[in-house]
């Protein structure tokens, strides 16, 4: 996981800097000490090399072996010293904050990591329980749905059932006021019809007659 560059970060960048210029200053500084005792060697061995005229080259000349090699030692013992008091421990110094530096950083950067881990899965659970509740509410609101659906319906078959009824009732009470409404027609039709082929109709005996033949 790459994390944006931060203060601490950038802070830490200028630190370094700073250390390296020190560090670089330290070796500077021994650098231009050994080799001013290497110059200081260097004319006294000219020096030597003078003095003993025409030997030919100094670095060869036996008598002055001892004072090439004692001027040596101390430019070696010199560069050590500087070395080992003033540059190393600078050098060490500026190692081991670096090191602790990214020693703490890469610590930062796992807790980091581990805090993302840790809040991906909360919110994959936050998910899955978020869908488990709406599952829930959808299959609540379908129950409740489908029981005031089925009271609806139960309300609407009673409703149609009564109507059915009242319709059946009305519909029976017409056609017995329309058969008593024929039948009467039928008595009075038959009584005329007898009048008129100059019988003399009972009327009694012409009901029965209607309400035989109506029968069927």
């Amino acid at each position: 996981m790459a994390f944006p560059p931060n203060g601490h970060q950038c802070k830490h960048g200028f630190l370094g800097d700073d250390m390296a210029t020190e560090t670089t200053g330290a070796v500077t500084t021994a650098t231009d000490a050994a080799a001013g005792l290497v110059t200081e060697a260097t004319t006294t061995a000219g020096h030597a090399a003078k003095a003993a005229g025409n030997a030919g080259m100094p670095q060869l000349d036996f008598t002055t072996f001892g004072n090439q090699i004692f001027w040596l030692v101390v430019a070696l013992v010199l560069i050590y010293l500087i070395l080992s008091r003033v540059a190393l421990p600078r050098i060490g110094g500026i190692l081991a904050a670096r090191q602790s530096t990214i020693t703490k950083d890469i610590a930062a950067a796992e807790e980091l990591k581990a805090k993302a881990a840790e809040a991906e899965k909360a919110y994959n659970q936050a998910l899955v329980d978020a869908r488990a509740e709406a599952n829930r509410i959808v299959a609540e609101a379908r129950a409740e749905i489908q029981k005031d659906l089925a009271a609806a319906t139960a309300h609407a078959d009673a409703e149609i059932a009564a109507k059915s009824a009242e319709s059946e009732r009305r519909i029976a009470e017409i056609r017995e006021g329309a058969m008593a409404s024929v039948t009467e027609v039928a008595r009075d039709v038959a009584a005329e019809i007898v009048g008129a082929l100059g019988g003399k109709a009972d009327a009694k005996t012409v009901a029965a007659a209607v309400t035989a033949r109506l029968k069927g």
